[in-house]
């Protein structure tokens, strides 16, 4: 059974860092493309991050140089390292497929105090 769970969230001042971990329990190995994606009140959900099979990332230009996502197979985990968090990062921070093909999690509250 798939199931994502999402974890690591926190609050925080602006310039600060959290990684956030995101283990994908049975389907690591079954997609191509793995991504964080984040949701602001009243915004809709936006990805932040992919990774791809062969360990290429992409990001987003309001995050890239700051955001970096890795994974580690054998634990079945996506991480998330945020670096220099801003206010505007504030949002629920989820993982899922790229494009998203399953069930989403609870995902993980990040608040980022100015």
């Amino acid at each position: 059974q798939v199931r994502l769970v999402e974890s690591g969230g926190g609050l925080v001042q602006a310039g600060d860092s959290l990684r956030l971990s995101c283990v994908a329990s049975g389907i690591i190995f079954s997609y191509d493309v793995m991504g964080w994606y984040r949701q602001a009140p009243g915004k809709e959900r936006e990805y932040v991050a992919l990774i791809t099979r062969s360990g290429d990332t992409n990001y987003p230009d309001s995050v890239k140089g700051r955001f970096t996502i890795s994974r580690d197979a054998a634990k079945s985990t996506i991480y998330l390292q945020m670096n220099s968090l801003k206010p505007e990062d504030t949002a629920v921070y989820y993982c899922n497929t790229i494009p998203a093909k399953e069930a989403w999690g609870q995902g993980t509250q990040v608040t980022v105090s100015s």
